[in-house]
């Protein structure tokens, strides 16, 4: 059984490294996101829209584990596994692997909740387009 529900691949760019050469720090969470946000249009759901509905995803937690470094050139895989912490809490499990010998370079946990007008609310909306999408999330 696959340990992850969805994976994107890229490559480290040159300008994303800093002065030792390696992947500046928060430049990840730039990685990470991209793939929840690919996840999500993979499912069917575009923040575009849900904002226009009022309803906005929000980061309210951000654990990053830094293993290893990237550096230019490198193609790694962003995997991530959703499941959900409570009734409001959609948890991202996610890490950054590097391709070609499949060492884990970021290990990360990032916590999102919906809201609406500041509010947070309840994240069915996300959970049947998961179903839809044959994912089922388990409690973290």
């Amino acid at each position: 059984m696959q340990d992850h529900h969805f994976e994107i691949e890229l490559e480290v760019r040159d300008y994303e490294c800093d002065l030792q050469g390696i992947v500046n720090n928060s430049v990840y969470q730039n990685y990470l996101e991209h793939c929840r946000h690919k996840f999500l249009h993979h499912v069917g759901l575009d923040f575009a829209e849900l904002h226009n509905d009022g309803i906005d995803a929000v980061v309210i937690r951000a654990e990053l584990d830094y293993k290893f470094p990237l550096r230019p050139g490198d193609v790694f895989l962003v995997r991530l596994k959703i499941g959900k912490q409570g009734r409001l809490r959609i948890i991202f499990d996610q890490q950054v692997i590097r391709k070609r010998d499949e060492k884990m370079m970021v290990n990360a946990r990032i916590t999102t909740v919906l809201t609406k007008s500041g509010r947070p609310v309840s994240p069915g909306i996300l959970e049947s387009k998961f179903r839809e999408a044959g994912i089922a999330i388990d409690d973290m």
